[in-house]
């Protein structure tokens, strides 16, 4: 007679299965990472600001060459 838990397959004592529980294995999040890292390399993301291209200016201490 097998312990409580167990059961008996082919003269092997086996563990009985668990109720599933939904939870996303190790590759499945790895692979979720990849994918919205591609994403944002591919299409980028467009919640950051705009970059602001800057002029450069003349200083006033500069003389201007002619």
């Amino acid at each position: 007679m097998p312990p409580k838990g167990y059961h008996v397959v082919r003269r092997h004592i086996r563990r009985n299965p668990r109720p599933s529980t939904k939870k996303l294995s190790g590759w499945t999040i790895a692979g979720l990472v990849a994918g919205v890292w591609l994403w944002g390399q591919v299409f980028g993301f467009d919640g950051g600001e705009p970059e602001q291209s800057v002029q450069p200016q003349p200083s006033a201490s500069v003389p201007a060459q002619r």
